[in-house]
């Protein structure tokens, strides 16, 4: 499945994917937080009680419930009705929205944006387009924290017994995109061992023009 043509189909069945596998995808999902040390940067950026919008948010569980124990207004947002279900039922006094973080449109700011295992879902043509969504909807001094690739690749994963699109640009791209949108990349680390191999890259909003 190496074939432009193959891989494109792949990634437009994504939400078809995520909606058949929720179930298996929440049971089988690790609730060690090996992300821990990388949601601690991510905390440490937000001003108290701060508003953060999980893009992608699954089930919920862990990261969401991590953001929530400390205090912060989560809003989720996930391409798969069935993910949004188990989250609402989970954490009822957040926000749980059925959407398309390529069309996301929230109608606010939050003071950070989560797109952990979720934004690399997305085609590159795609994550061109939506890394200005991302920097709209955040506030001044607001942060970013993406997983993506160690390098421009376009590769195939699964989720259940079904193969799942995963893509990245190359580092230095993400670094263009972003400057030119008013964010700094704090840290990235490509494949961190600490961090079961995840490539994390981490931004902030400066605070003014």
């Amino acid at each position: 499945m190496n074939r432009p043509e193959d891989l494109a189909a792949l990634a437009a069945r994504t939400a078809e994917i995520y909606q058949r596998n929720a179930a298996r995808f929440d049971a089988e999902r690790a609730r060690v937080l090996f992300e821990r040390d990388w949601l601690e940067r991510f905390a440490a950026l937000l001003p108290a009680g701060g508003s953060v919008l999980d893009v992608g948010c699954g089930a919920g569980e862990p990261l969401a419930a991590f953001i929530i124990e400390r205090g912060h207004a989560v809003t989720g947002v996930d391409i798969a009705p069935a993910m949004i279900d188990r989250a609402r039922a989970r954490f009822p006094a957040a926000v749980w929205t059925v959407g398309d973080m390529r069309t996301l449109d929230m109608g606010r700011t939050f003071d950070g944006i989560l797109g952990w295992h979720s934004f690399f879902h997305l085609r590159p043509d795609e994550q061109r387009a939506t890394l200005p969504r991302f920097a709209a909807h955040l506030n001044p001094g607001g942060v970013l924290m993406i997983t993506v690739g160690p390098a421009e690749t376009e590769v195939v994963g699964r989720v259940g017994d079904d193969p799942i699109y995963h893509a990245s640009l190359a580092p230095d791209e993400y670094r263009r995109i972003l400057a030119a949108l008013g964010l700094r990349i704090v840290r990235f680390v490509p494949e961190d061992p600490s961090c079961d191999q995840a490539s994390v890259l981490l931004a902030r909003k400066r605070d003014g023009p």
